[in-house]
């Protein structure tokens, strides 16, 4: 059972106490579902109004948001909300499962495979020839590594992954299960309404700390290399096109789809549904909105929003006059009725 008094959790998270240091908390829960006794946080502004509504014993809160409430609850001031929450829930969640160093007796390992201490490679797995698996790495039950991939340290691939040939892979990369790396890029050429293939002769290359959803699709480049770099986060369900590249700590929500040698610059997030045309630039920075359509460059430290994409304030602006398109058409209606009586009478009176 959880508990533990507000001093040590503060100790634990790098937090300052405002109220009784004192209390033990026996429980650990979101703001809406928190109960006497437990602790919660808030890293959004726009839940503030619920600090007045919740029975938790104490909240999680960023220095710039403890000014703007009026609370008994006991607050623990810190840097990263979120952060710090993650910290507390490491404490209570379930042991992770561990995976024993060595190799399934059912997984088939190819010739000249290099592998590194501490490996773990689970059942039915198949290792291609020339294949490089780096110190500490899990490979999942049934993944199929390509001729001459390369893995580095760490890695966590999960099962039914598929990782095809010549893909070079950093370290501490974590893949979720479904995901196909270095498949063909979609590449034909149209002659006489016959569509012949274009060779994908290029590769991925994933950076380190890089983690990747379930059901995901990277594709190998044409030439060169098809690139995500460090810190990138992935969501589930992306598709992401031959010589994309994607540069460090971009987030990518679900259901994305990047075209063709489109280039991402870095801290750039993308949100869910959001698709992106090929041979364009997006800058560092850049936060495009859900379900956006974005058809041309996107300059640095950029919002965008809507189809086609556009700054976001002049799409909301767009969209606001789209809305009012019912009104103004009765008033239009009525404006007409009242121009057409005044000729009427205009007439009459002549």
């Amino acid at each position: 059972m959880f508990q533990m008094s507000i001093k040590e959790i503060a100790n634990i998270i790098d937090g300052k106490v405002f109220g009784d240091n004192t209390k033990i908390i026996t429980g650990i829960s979101g703001i809406k579902e928190a109960k006497k006794g437990d602790i919660t946080f808030i890293a959004n502004r726009k839940y503030l109004g619920l600090v007045k509504l919740t029975l938790a014993s104490a909240i999680i809160l960023s220095s710039d948001m403890k000014d703007s409430i009026d609370t008994d609850i006991t607050i623990i001031e810190v840097e990263n909300p979120s952060l710090a929450f993650s910290k507390l829930l490491s404490l209570i969640g379930p042991e992770p499962i561990k995976f024993l160093p060595g190799i399934h007796s059912t997984a088939i390992i190819g010739k000249d495979v290099k592998i590194g201490k501490d490996v773990s490679i689970q059942s039915y797995a198949v290792i291609e020839d020339g294949v490089k698996i780096d110190d500490g790495t899990v490979i999942g039950a049934g993944c199929y590594i390509g001729h001459f991939t390369e893995i580095g340290e760490k890695c966590f691939i999960y099962p039914h992954v598929i990782i095809r040939e010549r893909v070079q892979i950093g370290d501490r990369v974590i893949i979720h299960s479904g995901t196909v790396i270095g498949g063909d890029g979609f590449g034909f050429a149209s002659v006489k309404g016959i569509h012949h293939k274009i060779p994908q002769i290029g590769t991925v290359e994933i950076g380190n700390d890089v983690e990747i959803g379930s059901n995901v699709t990277i594709d190998r480049a044409r030439f060169d290399k098809t690139y995500i770099g460090n810190g990138v986060k992935i969501d589930n369900l992306v598709q992401i096109a031959h010589n994309v590249i994607i540069e460090d700590n971009s987030i990518i929500i679900a259901q994305v789809g990047i075209s063709g040698s489109t280039k991402i610059g870095k801290n750039v997030i993308i949100a869910g549904q959001a698709g992106l045309i090929g041979h364009i630039e997006v800058g560092d920075n850049v936060i495009i909105g859900g379900k956006a359509g974005v058809t041309k460059n996107v300059p640095s430290g950029k919002h965008v929003s809507g189809f086609p994409a556009r700054e976001k304030y002049e799409d909301m602006k767009s969209r606001a006059y789209l809305n009012k398109q019912p009104e103004l058409f009765e008033k239009i209606k009525l404006l007409e009725e009242k121009v057409l009586g005044l000729e009427k009478k205009l007439k009459e009176e002549k």
